[in-house]
């Protein structure tokens, strides 16, 4: 079964995508021809084809992010647990949740191995102190 954003996002992708097929339609045979360019019917047919099938491959590329699970978001991240990467003299590397994320040191420096609790973060930087 499906997550539920999964599915919502199949439902917006197919919307949109007929919302933007019918603006290009319209364009083609509406818009154009007020300036003197017409397009034959099977130019038009293969314009909106072509435009479907980029639609198809660009949501069969991209729906494997929606379903991704635990993909750390900053404001989750504090108060979460992580690992000395690279000693942080001030700074050096910790991994949490299974990333790796710069970080520098309040409570000195921090050798490899050690366990450290994230206090802040700023950016792409995080702020930890020792556990």
């Amino acid at each position: 079964m499906k997550p539920k954003s999964a599915r919502w996002h199949t439902v917006y992708s197919i919307i949109s995508s007929i919302v933007e097929e019918a603006g290009i339609a319209v364009l083609l045979m509406v818009v154009l021809p007020v300036f003197g360019i017409n397009i034959p019917l099977w130019g038009i047919i293969a314009i909106l084809t072509a435009f479907a099938v980029f639609s198809y491959v660009s949501y069969r590329l991209g729906h494997p992010t929606v379903l991704l699970e635990g993909v750390t978001s900053p404001e989750s991240i504090v108060g979460s647990e992580g690992i000395v990467q690279q000693d942080l003299e001030p700074e050096g590397y910790v991994q949490v949740r299974g990333e790796l994320w710069k970080a520098s040191s309040t409570a000195g420096g921090l050798k490899k191995g050690e366990e450290v609790i994230i206090t802040g973060i700023d950016g792409l930087k995080l702020t930890v102190t020792r556990k």
